[in-house]
């Protein structure tokens, strides 16, 4: 469809500098006007003119009209005047040709732009607090941040995901001194994650009535911090069981990152940083501590070091930035953390300008928005958390139970159950703006009717198994569009590549989870509209069958963009 709007556009910036005497009118700026309408009987593509009606001095309708004209171009059918809105029409069988041809040739690079190619992004999320549970709150940073990695990929760019571990900080102090006062090496290998959780959380309590417990803790991480053996191992050990927890989950997922270096690999990093900043004379100390004043900027000063000279995040996030630059040479960084970091990720990003790195600029924050379950703020320290992994099995529980009544025979259905379960709960997550504030509703998320993760997944399975039905079929056949469910459906698909433009443009993977809603209604419209394997002859049949199979191909890439598995039977 990109082509074509393209073409549409070049023909209208010809007819219009023809009829208004030269007018600058360009072929981008009208592309950049073109807009679907809301409802097919308005066409398929339109241009609004009011916006062209000060630049060429005259009425929208009149600018519609003269461009209306003796209008001709490759793939459109029609095109009429309606008020001020020049609306086309395209031709369904010239575009079906086209798109089933396309989707043919290309396969897994259909819909995949090539902007990205030579470039590299690296990607920061994920990033849990090692010895915490992996719980609802971190699906977001997780999923739009592995999303926005396949986004990238598809577009040709060589991507590097960073999973940025929250290893280092007071809190294995805290973890530390909760061991040796209530822990034993026996409890935590039967228990895991669970039992450090425990820990984590039996020291707020009791540190609540003994408040010299977090005197001790930071001298315990300050031990640590020195280098002392003992609390060394023990931090590592606490590291390894996160870890190993945090796989799980990511098999699910079906996620992979490239670097698992943390916090903790970038002390020996910052103090360079902290000299250069010194050197250029952006240091300023502020009540004991150590600061850059960005007050002109419009924000509150960075902190750099603590009056104990002790780094804090922005320290360690420009020491990680600056080795990032240096290591993969990114054209881009990208980080996806909670909108309650953004004036972190401000301030740090303008001290990186200020510190007169040329690449300050390829620096990206892609925030979203909090999840609370049935209003109530997720916290650690209380136990108020739904670890995902409950979540998950939640969900595949469900699912197994409906696929046990609808096929109990299905060959190999636990895997199945747990792919369109996980995928159900990513679906819910991914189908909401991400900078909105979600408050998660199981009821919702675990919903198998509607527009949801398992319709979707068995949108794709049905059309698998019409093609599977189908033995084989002659590919080579022309494809002819005989209904206008067909024609719908290719229209749809035309789509693709520009939705995926739009996702990496805006940094939302909810533009694909709608588009692919989209196609998913489009095909299932067709499929119990026009008949596939029944059809009244060969043409038509080879036709829809390779209809289907383009669906199945668009269906099968965008799932891939998103995290969800593409789901064969069901």
């Amino acid at each position: 469809m990109l082509k074509i709007k393209k073409t549409v556009a070049e023909n209208i910036a010809d007819k219009l500098s023809v009829a208004f005497g030269g007018a600058e009118i360009t072929a981008e700026m009208i592309e950049g006007m073109l807009e679907y309408p809301p409802d097919a009987k308005m066409g398929d593509i339109a241009l609004p003119c009011f916006k062209l009606s000060k630049v060429l001095r005259n009425a929208p309708p009149r600018i519609a009209a003269a461009i209306a004209e003796g209008f001709e171009c490759e793939f459109v059918e029609k095109a009429e005047v309606l008020g001020g809105y020049f609306n086309i029409y395209l031709d369904g069988q010239k575009l079906g040709e086209k798109v089933v041809g396309e989707v043919a040739a290309k396969g897994e690079k259909y819909g995949a732009p090539d902007f990205g190619a030579g470039k590299t992004v690296v990607l920061d999320y994920s990033s849990p607090n090692v010895a915490k549970p992996f719980h609802i709150g971190h699906l977001g940073t997780t999923v739009i941040g592995h999303s926005l990695k396949r986004l990238h990929e598809f577009a040709g760019y060589n991507c590097v995901g960073i999973n940025y571990l929250g290893d280092w900080g007071t809190q294995f102090g805290k973890l530390i001194v909760a061991y040796r006062m209530w822990g034993n090496k026996e409890l935590i290998e039967s228990g895991g994650i669970d039992k450090l959780v425990e820990l984590y959380v039996r020291f707020h309590e009791e540190a609540e009535k003994d408040a010299s417990l977090n005197d001790k803790a930071r001298a315990e991480f300050h031990k640590l911090e020195q280098g002392d053996a003992e609390n060394i191992a023990l931090w590592q050990w606490f590291v390894e069981i996160s870890l190993a927890e945090y796989q799980k989950t990511y098999k699910q997922l079906g996620i992979e990152f490239d670097s698992y270096k943390g916090e903790s690999f970038y002390t020996d990093k910052m103090p360079a940083q902290v000299q250069k900043l010194r050197d250029m004379g952006l240091m300023k100390i502020d009540d004991g501590a150590s600061i850059v004043d960005l007050e002109e900027y419009g924000m509150p000063p960075c902190l750099i070091l603590k009056r104990d000279g002790s780094t804090l995040y922005p320290t360690r996030d420009i020491a990680a930035a600056v080795y990032r630059k240096e290591t993969y040479d990114f054209d881009k960084a990208i980080y996806v953390t909670s909108a309650g970091q953004s004036l972190h990720f401000a301030q740090w990003f303008k001290v990186v300008e200020l510190m007169g790195y040329d690449w300050h600029d390829k620096l990206v924050h892609v925030p979203y928005g909090t999840v609370s379950i049935n209003g109530e703020k997720l916290a650690t320290r209380t136990g108020n958390v739904i670890l995902l992994r409950d979540l998950f099995a939640l969900a595949i529980e469900k699912v197994a139970g409906i696929m046990n009544e609808k096929n109990p025979g299905l060959e190999g259905k636990d895997k199945i159950a747990e792919q369109i379960g996980v995928g159900a709960v990513v679906f819910y997550y991914l189908s909401n703006n991400r900078i909105r504030d979600i408050n998660f509703v199981m009821e919702d998320a675990l919903s198998f009717e509607g527009n949801t993760g398992p319709y979707v997944q068995y949108t794709y399975a049905r059309a698998c198994s019409v093609l599977a039905k189908s033995g084989s079929y002659d590919r080579s056949a022309p494809v002819k569009i005989s209904a206008p469910e067909e024609a719908e459906l290719v229209k749809v698909l035309s789509k693709f590549e520009e939705n995926v433009i739009d996702a990496i443009d805006t940094y939302e993977p909810m533009v694909i989870t709608r588009y692919i809603l989209d196609v998913a209604g489009a095909y299932n419209r067709f499929y119990h509209n026009c008949s596939i394997l029944g059809a009244e002859s060969e043409e038509i049949k080879n036709s829809r069958l390779a209809l289907t199979e383009a669906a199945k191909t668009v269906l099968g890439n965008a799932f891939g963009l998103i995290c969800l598995a593409k789901t064969e039977k069901v």
